[in-house]
C-alpha cells in the first residue's frame, strides 16, 4: 500500500463551508453562484499517494442530468489545460487516461455530500503543477473554479528534536520538585521549633506564676503568726 501525505489544508475544508454555509444562510440564496472550499496549496511527498480535495457549497442540490464538472491540469500557467476527470450523467465520476497520468488519478469524493475529491498515487515530480475544479451546478448561473497548487518534495520534513527539551523539562521539574520539598520541610521545622518555643514559654510561665503564688501564701502565713500568739 503507498503512503499517504496527510495534508493539514485538508482540515481547514470542513471549516471553510460552515462559514460558507453560515454566510448563505444570512445572506439568503442569490441563485448566481457556487461556493467552493479546498487548500490552495497541497505538498506532495515523491512515491506517495496525495487527496486533491474540492468541496462546493450551492443553494440548489445537484441535478445529475444539468450537473457539469472537470477536473484539469497545467504543468505551468502558459499551458494549455488538460482534462484528467469528468462528471458523466450516467457513469458519474469518469477519470480519463492521460498519457501524463495513467491509472494514477481516482475520484474518493462524495456527490451526495458535494465532494468532488480525487487522489494521485505514486506522485511524481512532472505532477507538480496547477491542478483546477470546474463545476456548473444548474439553475446556479455562475460556474465555481478552484485553483489548487501540487507542490512535490523528495523527503519529509525533519521534525523538531525535542529530546533536550524533554531533558531541560524533567531537570527544571525535577529542581522545583527539591525546592518546594525544602521549602516545605523548613516551613515543618519552623513550625514545630516555634512550638516547642510556646512550649518552654509557657512552662517557665507557669512555674513562674506558680513561684509567686507559693511566695505570696509564704508572706501571708508569716505575717499572720504573730497575731495568732
Amino acid at each position: 500500500m503507498l503512503p499517504t501525505w496527510t495534508l493539514p489544508q485538508d482540515k481547514n475544508i470542513g471549516v471553510q463551508l460552515m462559514c460558507l454555509t453560515l454566510l448563505l444562510a444570512l445572506t439568503g440564496c442569490s441563485g448566481m453562484d457556487v461556493i467552493m472550499a479546498s487548500p490552495k496549496q497541497v505538498t506532495a511527498l515523491n512515491g506517495s499517494e496525495v487527496k486533491i480535495s474540492c468541496v462546493f457549497q450551492s443553494c440548489y442540490k445537484m441535478d445529475p442530468s444539468v450537473f457539469i464538472m472537470n477536473w484539469t491540469f497545467q504543468e505551468t500557467t502558459n499551458d494549455t489545460e488538460k482534462m484528467l476527470m469528468k462528471f458523466d450523467k450516467k457513469k458519474g465520476m469518469v477519470p480519463l487516461r492521460l498519457d501524463h497520468f495513467g491509472d494514477r488519478v481516482k475520484f474518493v469524493g462524495n456527490l451526495e455530500k458535494n465532494d468532488l475529491s480525487i487522489t494521485l498515487s505514486e506522485v511524481q515530480e512532472k505532477d507538480k503543477g496547477y491542478y483546477h475544479c470546474n463545476i456548473i451546478n444548474h439553475p446556479d448561473r455562475n460556474k465555481g473554479r478552484n485553483n489548487i497548487t501540487l507542490c512535490v518534495v523528495y523527503e519529509l520534513p525533519i521534525p523538531a528534536d525535542t529530546t533536550n527539551a524533554v531533558a531541560i523539562g524533567a531537570s527544571v521539574g525535577g529542581a522545583l520538585a527539591l525546592l518546594i520539598l525544602s521549602m516545605v520541610v523548613v516551613k515543618c521545622l519552623r513550625h514545630h521549633k516555634k512550638k516547642d518555643l510556646i512550649s518552654e514559654e509557657k512552662m517557665e510561665e507557669e512555674e513562674k506564676l506558680e513561684a509567686e503564688v507559693i511566695a505570696e501564701e509564704g508572706t501571708k502565713h508569716a505575717y499572720s503568726l504573730p497575731e495568732d500568739a
